[in-house]
This record gives C-alpha cells, sequence and structure tokens, in this order.
C-alpha cells in the first residue's frame, strides 16, 4: 500500500470571491492517497468515498423520563408518579405530574414523550365524555382499561410514546392495576411501574409485594404500608436513575370522598398529606 506524504493541489485562483486556491491536506485511508480540493465548501467535503449525499433525521418522538408505580390491595390501589421532566441532560421542570385522573375511581399514570401524554389523555377523556353523554353514567375502571388498549392498539403504526399504568376500583371494590403495552396488549398485575427507573422498582416490588424471592407468609397490606413501601421505592429509584427525582405525588383513589394525595420532596424526610 502507498501512502502519498505530501499530497497538494495546484495553487491560483479560486472561485470569484474566494480568493487564492490554498492546497489541501493530504488524506490516507485503505484505497489510497486522497486530498481535498482547495478551498473546499461544504457540498465539496465528501466524509467517505463514495460521495454518498447527507442524511437529515427528524424523530417525532422524545424521551422525558419519569417514572410511575401502582399497587393493588385487597379493597384499595395507590399510584404514584414522580414530577420531574427532562430531556437528555437537562432538566425542562420540577413540577409535572405524570398521574392523570379518568374518574373517581380510576387514575392514568404515564411516563415518556409528554406531548404524546398530553394527547393520549385528550383522546381518552373524550370518549369518555361521549360515553357519559350516550349513557348517562361514569365509565367503570375495567372499561377504561379496554378503552385505552383499543386507544394504542389503534396508532399501533404510529405508537404514543407512552408507558401506562392504569390504576382504580373494579366494580366489587377491590384494588386493580393494568399493565400496557405500546401497542395496547394489557394484563391486570398485583402491581406496576413504568418509566425511567422502573428496572429499580420491580424488582423491589417482586421481593416486598409479591414475595416471588421469600418463602415467609406473605401478609396482606394496608393503605398506610403500601403509601410507604412506594415512598422508599422512589427514594430508592431516585438515587439511581437521573431521569426520577425532584418530588412523588402518591394518589389513593377510593370511593367518595375525593381521594387522599400525598406529595414529598425526595430530598426531604417528612411527608405532606392533603385533602
Amino acid at each position: 500500500m502507498a501512502f502519498m506524504l505530501g499530497a497538494r493541489t495546484p495553487a491560483g485562483p479560486g472561485p470569484r470571491g474566494s480568493g487564492p486556491m490554498v492546497a489541501g491536506p493530504p488524506i490516507f485511508n485503505s484505497e489510497g492517497p486522497l486530498a481535498l480540493p482547495a478551498n473546499p465548501s461544504a457540498d465539496q467535503i465528501d466524509h467517505g468515498v463514495t460521495e454518498n449525499p447527507y442524511e437529515r433525521r427528524f424523530s417525532p418522538y422524545d424521551f422525558n423520563g419519569g417514572t410511575t408505580l401502582a399497587v393493588a390491595g385487597d379493597d384499595f390501589v395507590v399510584v404514584a408518579g414522580d414530577t420531574r421532566m427532562s430531556t437528555g441532560y437537562e432538566i425542562l421542570s420540577r413540577n409535572v405530574s405524570k398521574l392523570h385522573p379518568m374518574t373517581s375511581k380510576c387514575v392514568l399514570a404515564a411516563a415518556g414523550c409528554k406531548t404524546d401524554v398530553d394527547t393520549l389523555t385528550t383522546v381518552l377523556r373524550t370518549n369518555m365524555q361521549m360515553y357519559d353523554h350516550k349513557l348517562g353514567k361514569e365509565m367503570s375502571t375495567t372499561a377504561v382499561a379496554q378503552m385505552l388498549s383499543n386507544t394504542l392498539y389503534y396508532r399501533r403504526f404510529f405508537p404514543y410514546y407512552s408507558f401506562n399504568v392504569l390504576a382504580g376500583l373494579d366494580a366489587e371494590g377491590k384494588g386493580a392495576v393494568f399493565s400496557y403495552d405500546a401497542i395496547g396488549s394489557y394484563e391486570r398485575v398485583p402491581f406496576s411501574a413504568s418509566g425511567s427507573g422502573q428496572s429499580y422498582i420491580i424488582p423491589l416490588m417482586d421481593n416486598i409485594v409479591t414475595y416471588k424471592t421469600r418463602l415467609d407468609p406473605k401478609a396482606p397490606l394496608t393503605p398506610e404500608e403500601t403509601v410507604s413501601i412506594v415512598k422508599d421505592a422512589f427514594v430508592t429509584a431516585g438515587e439511581r436513575d437521573i431521569y426520577t427525582g425532584d418530588a412523588v405525588i402518591i394518589q389513593v383513589p377510593p370511593p367518595p370522598p375525593p381521594p387522599l394525595f400525598f406529595f414529598f420532596h425526595l430530598s426531604r424526610p417528612f411527608v405532606c398529606v392533603f385533602t
């Protein structure tokens, strides 16, 4: 293989207004010696040897981070989400809730692309309002779960970039948590987590909630114990995940009276309770 150590281009007048031509630097590659043209413009520089056209890429999606978690009990359900919204290494907001109430007994917790989540919740609320006008009653939690599945599947060729967890009380008053994939496949589970901190929270819930890695008898959880577990889970995820942090909103949607809201900062040891 021969290498050209001093490849130069002839000097002389360049294009009008560009001044005299200057010898280009040598380029060494596996296909032989090359040299840049004198006074190259942006369109003259080839970053390979095939002179392929430049590629312009655009992604309609953006991952804004965040984590959600829902845990079902015998007659209650606890759902939570942090308030940080970010992109890359930049925090866009520290006060954006990921909990979206659907009915008096049902809450959608969604992380992912904020614009897609907003569009999805708008579509769901529109369909629920039409349901209310036609039938004169509020949608049940299982009906909302099926509607969410249908809505996601309808957009399966251009999915909503939203990681969804639906939590509420079913017709029998039992806690119900539904976990979804991107195109609407869902199942009812004891708990579910989504978002950037999912991989940190699910193993913890496997041990504490479902006892998958324990041999001792499983004790039923109370709402107070579940709220404490959820809080500790978010503190754990916030220590490792840069997209989870700032504050956490925990909601316990029971039948009327209105649900309880638990709000706390991850950097503070106390809990503020709002009713």
